[in-house]
């Protein structure tokens, strides 16, 4: 008794339709990997093309009514914008927050700035800058 093949003769009937499949999956799943790419990269770049003002906290010194903040400044020349800077308490209670405005041409500020307080802070934070 002989038993036969299942199998179809190599390279006489063309590719099955799984490897098409398999091919065609392969390319939409290529496609697909770089439009999100691309839209990931493009988002990115405009959020950091749109942040034109950015800023840290260099230091700070506490007195019993305020707090001084030494704020650098880094931004687009002739754009104006605002720091949001905040003091908090021992306790964690927020004693003082303030906008302090920045509208000089120059790129890069180097300003203290004083917060007034409720009472003693023990912190200055900055909670960001934006443009207006």
């Amino acid at each position: 008794m002989s038993t036969s093949s299942t199998r179809l003769p190599e390279g006489r009937y063309g590719r099955s339709s799984d490897q098409r499949a398999d091919r065609t999956l392969k390319v939409v799943g290529a496609v697909l990997s770089v439009l999100m790419l691309g839209l990931v990269g493009w988002f990115g770049y405009h959020y950091v093309a749109q942040n034109e003002i950015s800023a840290e906290v260099i230091g700070f010194d506490i007195s019993e009514d305020s707090v001084k903040v030494h704020l650098e400044v880094h931004k687009d020349a002739g754009v104006a914008g605002y720091c949001t800077v905040r003091s908090q308490s021992e306790d964690g209670a927020e004693v003082g927050r303030a906008d302090f405005r920045f509208d000089e041409d120059a790129t890069r500020v180097d300003e203290v700035v004083t917060l007034r307080t409720t009472s003693r802070g023990t912190s200055a934070e900055l909670l960001g800058c934006h443009t207006g």
